[in-house]
């Protein structure tokens, strides 16, 4: 599936629960987690930016960090499907000007629907959610609420409809059992581009003679972790070059993902790289005989490029 045409440019970062800059008061504000950036949000984001654009106005997208179920579940397991940075890239495409982040915290959690709207959106001229969109402390308020509160403060407000894909709803918790299963196909197709994680090369040269292949680590962090076994990956260095290969990810919660990419040179490590997971090629399998698993991650690795570049 190819990626969508998004550009990136640069937008600024401002902090949440901050008065407006000058140039951004009045902006329209799309109002959400956006955890993975898939189409129900975009449809949030671009409904955002067209009202911008009709009223002359800056379009502004709001995220919250750490993400409130981190928040409330500090042991919950890694669930992130994109990281600050991604998320102000994907923004950046999709055509607004500016990014705020809300850290989320014990002050904000504690925060009724009306002090919500009156403090944190401060500034604003519209706001743009998710038709399911709740807010405030214990979820107390919701679309119908905001859009009462939105009124009584002189704010437009829109709340835009949900998107679905093959018969359900776009969602995050859509991306991420897709994930689970090893449908990358399925999390592409609700993302609308390939699930991809970032993150700084580590070196992991392979000592066995019966395995004389460069590969490296990707940490995984906060990020979700997917079905474990064997991938076909692309791969995005910060040069520019695009690598194909194979990657492979074990079943331990601080497992790293194993690059098995063709063309990796020794001093790619180090570099940042996006890493986008285009599909799951087997579970993982133990193989005790050294030559044959070299032979299997030298056939992976080459079936891994062939799905990425085709041929």
């Amino acid at each position: 599936m190819s990626n969508p045409p998004f550009q990136t440019r640069a937008i600024e970062r401002i902090p949440g629960g901050s008065p407006l800059p000058a140039h951004l008061r009045g902006a329209v504000i799309a109002l959400g987690n956006f955890d993975g950036f898939h189409r129900g949000h975009q449809a949030v984001v671009a409904h955002a930016v067209e009202m911008a654009r009709a009223r002359g106005v800056a379009a502004i997208v709001a995220t919250f960090d750490p993400h409130p179920v981190r928040h409330f579940r500090a042991d919950a397991l890694p669930f992130r499907l994109s990281t600050l940075d991604q998320r102000q890239r994907l923004f950046a495409g999709a055509g607004v000007d500016a990014m705020m982040v809300f850290e989320f915290n014990g002050a904000l959690a504690g925060v009724t629907p009306e002090e919500f709207v009156c403090r944190w959106l401060d500034g604003a001229g519209g706001v743009v959610t998710g038709d399911r969109f709740t807010f405030g402390r214990n979820r107390a308020g919701n679309v119908d609420v905001l859009a009462k509160l939105a009124h009584a403060q002189g704010l437009a407000y829109t709340a835009v409809k949900a998107i679905h894909e093959e018969g359900e709803i776009a969602s995050s918790s859509g991306v991420r059992a897709a994930l689970k299963s090893g449908d990358c196909v399925a999390a592409a197709r609700i993302l609308s581009r390939p699930f991809t994680i970032e993150g700084i090369l580590r070196g992991d040269e392979a000592t066995d003679a019966a395995l004389p292949l460069h590969v490296a680590n990707l940490g995984l962090g906060d990020f979700l972790r997917p079905r474990s076994g064997v991938y076909a990956v692309r791969g995005k260095l910060a040069d520019g070059r695009i690598l194909g290969g194979s990657a492979y990810l074990a079943g331990s919660p601080d497992a790293s993902l194993r690059l098995f990419l063709v063309d990796l040179a020794k001093n790619d490590i180090g570099q940042h790289i996006d890493i986008q997971l285009i599909a799951h090629l087997h579970d993982a399998q133990q193989v005790y005989d050294r030559p044959a698993l070299r032979q299997r991650i030298v056939l992976d690795r080459s079936e891994g490029r062939k799905i990425v570049f085709g041929g």
